[in-house]
């Protein structure tokens, strides 16, 4: 045993000022799936070390190609369903169990398990930058295990392409109810034909506009999520999240919304946290959870090249940061955020899909010269906050934000930040905001004056009401030329409450920030 763990510690010593985040898997507890809900996904016996490998690359052939869910075959459903069922049959003591595949994300992503070597110090890859690199390695593991049950070493999960017209409805084998892809924890009303709501709030009229108006607003929103707002590393891949950090609770673009919108729009209204996908801890055990975050893979693979890799972390406490999961030889493998960063080595591709939200930069609502003078009688009117304030978001809120800072190089982006959120409750929350606004009937993402969301799914850690403050940062660089406010000595800065729980929510203030 003493051999064990010392095998188990010396490799993850972070000593001295390397701040790599990894995973004490003796260390596991019960945590919060939601505020109101203590859940126990330990694996069975994790106070016993286990010796572990480091990850090697995989033979560079055969190539897995990852295929659009909407497009899949007869033949391959049919094998996937083989795959899947006999995951769903191995006992619960095999880590290759659909169960224990499913458990994972609720141990990684509520808190169960503490950061190494630091006693107490709870570790979550949500609304951080471990997001992409950690879910990335659990759908490759998840991949490569389900090929191995049937003996196909080319088995490739296919991606629920949410962000192309055709892919917008759940893919129909998912909600076949004869197969093992069907999951009965799901909003049934949002079955094909409905057109998934990736800016979805379960408050909404639902469903918001028809599918053809559900498609552009779409579009619309996938340009703001991936283009416009995510022109600078953070503000796409999340806060800045190391060993020991207690700070860092800022998602990137695509984690706030269409994930989490999405998590929100397939889990069933039925239960009180929109179960299973509505919620971390359950989320994976839903099967379209792997289609959905194959989507989220990928996307991170089409930011970067969109980018010409230009915005790619190098910090080294990010490369080395690991996590630990069981391979198909029932292996537990030690793989690094480093060994993840190009998928050619990991052995598959995605299937070229077109990126028609490329061309759908929105326009403004009402003409900018229009829209100011509409602004400047507003706000001789009625009074408007400052930017310094504490208020409860109860109700739509327009404040005067000054912009005497200016950029100081051209290649700044500057930000919007909303911070010193604090959430109370159980439910999700969900607020938009917007910039300059001045026809409240227009309030919708294929306007230009929609500027991001704030999407939050509750629960997580040891304390399931903690009150930790939070930041939502949006770039709004393009936004402002668009609207010809680049110029403007302050802007107005909108928020709307898109779900009645925004009455829990509390916020400090909002400022301008600009990120180099």
């Amino acid at each position: 045993m003493l051999e064990k763990l010392q095998q188990w510690r010396k490799p993850f010593n972070n000593g001295g000022k390397n701040l790599a985040i990894g995973p004490n898997l003796t260390a596991c507890h019960s945590s919060y799936g939601r505020p109101d809900l203590l859940v126990y996904c330990c694996p069975p016996g994790f106070q016993t070390p286990v010796p572990f490998t480091d990850f090697k690359f995989p033979d560079p052939s055969p190539v897995r190609v990852r295929r659009p869910a909407h497009l899949l075959n007869e033949s391959f459903i049919a094998k996937y369903n083989k795959a899947l069922s006999i995951m769903k049959s191995l006992p619960y003591d095999d880590p290759r169990s659909f169960l224990r595949q499913a458990n994972l994300h609720c141990q990684f992503c509520t808190g169960a398990y503490e950061m190494l070597n630091r006693s107490g110090s709870e570790l979550n890859i949500h609304r951080t930058w471990m997001f992409f690199p950690w879910h990335r390695m659990m759908i490759y593991f998840h991949e490569r295990i389900l090929g191995s049950l049937i003996g196909d070493d080319t088995f490739a999960l296919p991606f629920w392409a949410w962000d192309i017209p055709d892919g917008m409805t759940i893919p129909d084998f998912y909600v076949d109810e004869s197969s093992p892809f069907f999951h009965s924890q799901r909003d049934f009303s949002h079955f094909p034909p409905r057109v998934a709501d990736l800016d979805y709030s379960p408050d909404d009229n639902d469903p918001r506009f028809d599918g053809k108006e559900q498609t552009e607003t779409n579009l619309a929103f996938m340009y703001n999520r991936m283009v416009s707002g995510a022109k600078k590393t953070e503000l796409f891949m999340g806060c800045t999240y190391k060993a020991g950090d207690k700070n860092c609770d800022s998602p990137g673009t695509i984690e706030s919304a269409p994930h989490n919108t999405l998590h929100t729009w397939i889990g069933s209204g039925l239960n009180p946290g929109r179960e299973d996908m509505g919620k971390f801890y359950s989320a994976a055990k839903d099967p379209v959870f792997y289609a959905h975050h194959s989507n989220i893979d990928r996307l991170w693979e089409v930011w970067r090249d969109i980018n010409d890799r230009k915005l790619d972390i190098d910090d080294s406490d990010w490369l080395n940061s690991f996590f630990l999961f069981y391979d198909e030889n029932l292996n537990l493998v030690k793989i690094k955020v480093k060994d993840v960063l190009d998928i050619t080595k990991l052995g598959y591709s995605y299937e070229e899909v077109a990126r028609p939200w490329l061309s759908h930069r929105p326009p403004p609502s009402v003409p900018p010269e229009q829209a100011r003078r509409i602004i400047k009688l507003k706000q001789n009117e009625s009074p408007v906050f400052s930017s310094d304030f504490r208020r409860v978001l109860d109700g739509k809120l327009t404040v005067t934000v000054n912009r005497s800072v200016k950029r100081e190089k051209v290649d700044e982006e500057e930000t919007v930040v909303v911070y010193g959120i604090v959430v109370r409750g159980n439910e999700y929350v969900k607020f938009d905001v917007y910039v300059n606004l001045s026809d409240d009937t227009k309030m919708n993402p294929k306007f230009r004056e929609f500027a991001g969301t704030f999407a939050y799914i509750p629960g997580g850690g040891l304390g399931g009401h903690d009150l930790k403050k939070m930041k939502l940062k949006l770039g709004i660089s393009e936004l402002l030329k668009d609207l010809k406010a680049d110029e403007d000595e302050s802007i107005w800065v909108t928020l709307v409450p898109r779900t009645t729980s925004c009455s829990n929510v509390s916020i400090e203030g909002i400022k301008i920030e600009y990120i180099k």
